[in-house]
């Protein structure tokens, strides 16, 4: 067991006692405890989700449910997240679709490069039957898979310009832990670094890692812009997330519980995605303003080249993916 492993053990076995603590409360009448971790900040749209979900499920049931909502990793870091939810000590979080290739490989479909043309087409295909699978493919895992969260189309960012994939070449980029973002950046010759998203500033400012990927609201949110240069317009990718529960405690829950939580949870997450559809622009524009990182527009010859370079990465993967998921995200293209 490592120094982390036994210190989430540690802060799991406070929380359950914690559990513990609050359920004797609920027999004499206290208000059940929901604890909604995740990692980003507040202003973000999965921030905004969150305090949505809280402000719906206590307005529908007043002095039943208090939901506590621990945005920038207060509670566990996206490293420990998944492990607590199992556990039992959180009851919701939103983790990033590349944290689940431990416990599926489906997933890293939404990892594949230049896959998506935009936001349109990403929500076809989660909306669609192939989407829908994929939520309920997490049950066996002991996961309860409620929707998708969008936080908007990937940017990459460095301390020099990235017009062409050859410009990548030896810049080390932190990545998710996604073995498909891992290939993503081999492909051009970068060095991808995992590291958790609490960690990523402090390692870029400190030159530990050159360069990074992530949509606007992570880059104005977090100040990234102001330790990087340079962000490229790629749209090579999107950050997505897909908001789970505890599947025991879900299936556990009264009825009525039951379907008021996941009713206030698809009205939270709706709007959350219109506040990113709606903000990536103004946060591209935040950026700008600050003047603090120059922002580069790619040319159409080059975002091609970018493609190309990456493209190989589809096959690679396609095994494990399937090719019918492929599929059927091209197809959300048209």
């Amino acid at each position: 067991m490592t120094v982390n492993g036994n210190r989430v053990k540690l802060r799991c076995l406070a929380l359950a006692l914690i559990g513990v603590v609050a359920l004797t409360g609920l027999a004499r009448g206290a208000p059940m405890v929901i604890r909604y971790s995740h990692v980003t900040a507040d202003v973000t749209p999965k921030g905004q989700a969150a305090i949505k979900f809280k402000e719906l499920a206590e307005k529908m049931f007043p002095g039943r449910v208090q939901v506590k909502v621990y945005p920038n990793s207060q509670l566990f870091g996206d490293d420990t997240e998944m492990q607590a939810l199992l556990l039992g000590e959180v009851q919701f979080i939103a983790p990033s679709l590349a944290k689940f290739g431990r416990y599926t490989h489906q997933l890293q479909v939404f990892d594949l490069p230049f896959l998506f043309k935009d936001m349109a087409a990403l929500e076809r295909f989660e909306g669609g039957p192939a989407g829908r699978r994929l939520l309920a493919s997490l049950a066996p895992q002991g996961m309860h898979g409620f929707g998708y969260l969008h936080n908007g189309m990937k940017q990459l960012s460095a301390n020099t310009p990235l017009r062409w994939p050859h410009d990548a070449k030896g810049l080390r980029f932190r990545i998710q832990p996604s073995t498909v973002l891992a290939a993503q950046f081999v492909a051009v010759g970068a060095k991808p670094r995992k590291m958790a998203f609490a960690d990523t500033f402090q390692a870029l400012q400190s030159g530990q890692v050159d360069a990074a990927e992530n949509p606007w609201s992570n880059i104005y949110s977090q100040g990234f812009h102001t330790v990087q240069k340079y962000i490229m317009e790629s749209n090579h990718g999107a950050l997505e997330y897909m908001v789970i529960g505890n599947a025991r405690w879900w299936n556990g829950l009264p009825p009525d519980l039951q379907k008021g939580l996941a009713q206030a949870m698809a009205e939270s997450i709706r709007y959350g995605n219109q506040i990113a559809l709606r903000e990536e622009a103004t946060f591209r524009k935040q950026v700008i303003a600050d003047r603090q990182a120059q922002v580069v527009t790619l040319t159409d010859a080059q975002l091609q080249a970018w493609r190309n370079a990456m493209q190989p990465v589809w096959k690679a993967f396609q095994a494990e993916i399937g090719k019918d998921l492929i599929d059927a995200a091209l197809q959300a293209n048209d």
